[in-house]
């Protein structure tokens, strides 16, 4: 099953639910969301959904990681986060995301329409690298379990992106 994000507000609560498999694809709609909420005057709160997902790869959760920090940033409040699935709950709690999301492990059901985000097919092979790599450093300053786990691959694609960057700097200059 492939993975959606749905998302919702009414009278700034806003609520996101992540359905299926969530990967990489997602987080360029879903990072861009993200700051259009926040910059929202009459942002209240918002509450993450994540009962409907199977699976959720390192760089969403470092955009849910990021949404954290810039919630408690507008109104020094943790979000809430649902998760009923013992997998992925244990991916959260490993991680440090008890530290960032009041998480609540019971079923949660939305009775307002949400809309699903669509998918950003308009994003280069550099800008999605860049998203991968904030991604990660912000799952990487939550602790230093995230350091070390991350470090290595947050060093390589940035290192990839230093080689694209030369490249693309000879081809300009011929």
């Amino acid at each position: 099953m492939s993975g959606r994000i749905l998302v919702g507000d009414h009278d700034g609560v806003y609520v996101i639910r992540f359905e299926g498999d969530v990967r990489v694809t997602l987080c360029g709609s879903f990072d861009h969301y993200l700051d259009v909420m926040l910059a929202d005057t009459n942002f209240v709160s918002v509450l993450v959904d994540l009962s409907d997902a199977i699976a959720i790869d390192s760089t969403s959760l470092g955009v849910l990681a990021k949404l954290s920090i810039g919630v408690q940033r507008c109104n020094n409040r943790v979000p809430a986060l649902v998760c009923n699935a013992p997998d992925i709950l244990r991916i959260l709690l490993n991680m440090g995301f008890d530290d960032v999301f009041a998480i609540v492990d019971e079923n949660y059901e939305a009775e307002q329409n949400l809309a699903e985000l669509p998918v950003s097919t308009d994003l280069g092979e550099d800008e999605m690298r860049q998203r991968v790599i904030e991604a990660h450093k912000v799952l990487m300053n939550m602790n230093s379990q995230n350091a070390e786990t991350f470090r290595d691959l947050v060093s390589a694609l940035e290192a990839e992106s230093a080689m694209a960057d030369t490249s693309s700097s000879a081809r300009n200059s011929a």
